[in-house]
């Protein structure tokens, strides 16, 4: 405890600190060196620096240190941090070893930024750091986990003209990169290269060789190299047993995998999960259903748990053999012992029931992925889609493309095709052909415009903006969004028009939370939201329910133009949170009457958002605040109260609205007049009234002959009948 405390003092006493802390070396660990960084979390600076100076000493490295330190580069500018002390280092001349970019590497590594560990590694030279082979091996692992394997092989030649030798790490890195990007060939060139240099390969080595053989179909040269690794005294693991049981089953050898199991066993080989999952899979590719589940009860017997991949395994064999009823019952199982199915399990079965026309199951199921905090993905939705299709249910499939994209689930290739080809069976040869550009404009639009339009045709910023508004009002969001991405990457900054062209097409899609993150970009990107764009969003809003955000958009879009008295505009906001809905709509009417530009559109819109919602009383309160201010309701909100009124029942005012629109020479649609003149004649005492109405609709101009309904038509006879038979009795 003596030896942290001395430490800590000079960390936070003594500058330059790396001469004081050498004379410590010898009494220090790498226990010591954990605890200094947990103490110095809150001031990572210093943590770092204290970092950087231990790192140049091989007795301190650890695997505790590291990780602390990545840790600490993740939180609220820890990189940042870190840089600005190399940069302190490296202008007071102090040495900075490899260790220290190697923990860099890690820390953007472990947040996932492989291209900032790349850069971090190619900045070691301006700090005249050389890299040691655990920092080239590092880089080397990031590169492979990329599949950047060129990238990978570039620094592998890097190291060797700068004489840093590779060891077995090195090669075991590129080996399995190599084989897993499916040059097997030049992984073999490598291996014998290793040893030409004079490095053993190690067990690990051997493994990675013989699954990229086995991953090549070529298991008789692994099953030679597993002989090999025996006669030199390396003996396999069960990883290595595993990966030749995996290559004989994937190739449906399954009875040379059994004999092969039987000698491993003799060598003391214990099979694992992993070792079942490879047997009974062979059994399921073989098409050998009831030997897989024999295996799989033997299992049990040996109290060993299948894990999700090896239900999967066994639920697709048994769906594969159309036994479907006994795979949705090892789902059930499944979860019944506590294993949580995966959406690729899910889709096993789903296939199953799809192949077997069981589709209200299949759908069933895939409802059920999302309760268990899985997603459908693509896949999902193409063997739901591909099943309809199949089984003629064409308009279903349509039905369930669309809801994907909804949920930004993107179409596949696959899914089009399938989706073009149900199309084009059940004669919708038109809407194939749509498909078809849909499928186009969504892989690469910009293409497609430039097909449609000439090879020599130049793309410009008006060009890219119309194809934007034609994808939205078609319904093609996603590749109205990408050409909207490529918009920008080009240099062409999009307008409000554009913006609210997309901004709707998001909500028409159901796509709200996009549509509201676009709407804030906007103005971060120096584009001011239109009054259009604004109404846009409080249409919508009203139309989902959300009539509080569609008054609070338009407070925002009042606050954003310097000419409005923003005191006002205050007050009036508080009588909207009391819910004065009367005072709100005033206020704002005595703002905007003394504009030249007034618009009624928002006070048009909040009223059918009123109706909507069913609060025709709210709803009529703007219509008698419009009228008193002599503001023009226009058509359809006249139509949406007229209806909402005859729906509750209030037939009086209803008749007033109609008034209003006859004395103004607005002529509604027959829908609405015939629904209001039913809602009259049925009703026992306002019958009438539609007598009346109707007149006063003739004397306006209407043509009865072409307005009236059959059934309205036969109301007003029946109440002539009733009038007549009254008069008769009296």
């Amino acid at each position: 405890m003596a030896v942290s405390n001395e430490v800590l003092n000079i960390i936070e006493r003594v500058d330059p600190l790396e001469p004081a802390l050498d004379k410590l070396v010898r009494f220090l660990c790498p226990n010591i060196i954990s605890f200094i960084l947990e103490e110095k979390r809150k001031n990572p600076e210093l943590g770092f620096r204290f970092f950087i100076w231990a790192a140049k000493r091989k007795r301190f490295q650890s695997w505790v240190p590291k990780n602390l330190i990545a840790d600490m580069l993740a939180e609220d500018g820890g990189f940042y941090l870190y840089w600005n002390v190399l940069d302190k280092l490296k202008f007071s001349g102090i040495p900075i070893a490899s260790n220290a970019f190697a923990a860099l590497i890690w820390g953007y590594w472990k947040v996932n930024k492989a291209e900032k560990a790349v850069e971090a590694f190619g900045r070691m030279k301006d700090f005249d750091c050389k890299p040691n082979i655990y920092t080239y091996n590092m880089i080397l692992h990031i590169a492979v986990q990329k599949d950047a394997i060129l990238l990978a092989l570039a620094v592998y030649n890097v190291m060797l003209k700068l004489n840093s030798q590779p060891n077995s790490s090195t090669f075991n890195i590129l080996i399995d990169g190599l084989c897993k990007s499916g040059r097997t060939h030049d992984a073999l060139a490598l291996f014998d290269e290793m040893t030409e240099r004079g490095v053993l390969p190690s067990k690990i080595t051997y493994t990675v060789i013989l699954s990229g053989l086995c991953q090549a179909k070529r298991t008789d040269d692994a099953y030679r190299l597993l002989n090999v690794m025996n006669t030199r005294g390396c003996r396999p693991d069960f990883v290595t047993y595993n990966a030749l049981l995996n290559g004989f089953c994937k190739l449906g050898r399954v009875d040379e995998a059994h004999a092969l199991l039987r000698s491993f066993e003799n060598e003391g080989y214990l099979m694992d999960i992993k070792g079942y999952t490879c047997l009974i899979d062979g059994f399921v590719r073989t098409k050998r259903i009831d030997e897989a589940q024999s295996v799989f009860k033997k299992l049990f017997e040996k109290n060993v748990v299948p894990d999700v991949v090896l239900y999967t395994t066994m639920i697709r064999g048994l769906s594969g053999a159309g036994r479907v009823k006994e795979a949705l019952s090892l789902l059930r199982d499944m979860t019944g012992r506590g294993v949580q199915p995966d959406t690729q399990c899910y889709n096993t079965l789903i296939k199953g029931f799809c192949d077997m026309g069981v589709l209200d199951q299949a759908r069933s199921l895939q409802l059920e992925i999302s309760e268990n905090d899985c997603f459908p993905d693509t896949y999902t939705y193409s063997i739901v889609i591909c099943g309809m299709c199949r089984n003629g249910l064409v308009e279903e499939a349509r039905h369930i493309f669309n809801e994907m994209e909804k949920l930004g689930c993107f179409p596949s290739v696959v899914t089009f095709n399938t989706l073009i080809d149900g199309l084009c069976k059940a004669g919708e040869l038109e809407e194939a052909h749509l498909m078809f550009y849909k499928m186009e404009i969504g892989k690469n639009p910009s293409l497609f415009l430039r097909l449609s339009q000439g090879a020599d045709r130049v793309l410009d910023s008006v060009s890219l903006q119309k194809m934007i508004e034609k994808l939205c009002e078609t319904g093609i969001i996603n590749g109205a969004l990408k050409l909207f991405q490529e918009l920008q990457v080009k240099g062409h900054f999009p307008d409000s028009i554009t913006y609210g062209t997309l901004i709707d097409g998001l909500q028409r899609v159901g796509r709200v939370d996009e549509s509201f993150k676009l709407f804030d970009q906007m103005s971060k990107n120096g584009c001011m939201p239109s009054a259009e764009v604004y109404k846009s969003l409080m249409t919508w809003s009203c139309r989902r329910g959300q009539i509080s955000i569609a008054f609070s958009l338009w407070f925002q879009y009042l606050r954003n133009h310097a000419v409005r008295d923003g005191e006002v505009i205050g007050l009036i906001e508080k009588h909207l949170e009391k819910g004065d809905l009367e005072k709100v709509v005033r206020g704002l009417l005595e703002i905007d009457l003394k504009r030249a530009d007034f618009d009624s559109s928002p006070y048009n819109i909040w009223l059918i958002g009123m109706c909507q919602e069913c609060k025709p009383h709210e709803a009529l309160k703007i219509f008698s605040l419009l009228v008193e201010f002599h503001v023009m309701v226009s058509a359809p909100s006249c139509v949406m109260l007229i209806h909402s009124l005859c729906e509750e029942g209030n037939l009086d005012l209803a008749v007033e609205v109609f008034l209003y629109t006859l004395e103004r020479g607005v002529r509604l649609m027959p829908r609405i007049c015939n629904k209001l003149l039913q809602s009259l004649l049925r009703s026992q005492d306002k019958a009438q009234h539609a007598f009346g109405l109707l007149e006063r609709m003739r004397s306006t101009g209407y043509n009865l002959d072409d307005y009236l309904h059959r059934g309205t038509r036969s109301l007003f006879r029946q109440r002539n009948r009733r009038g007549t038979e009254n008069l008769s009795h009296g």
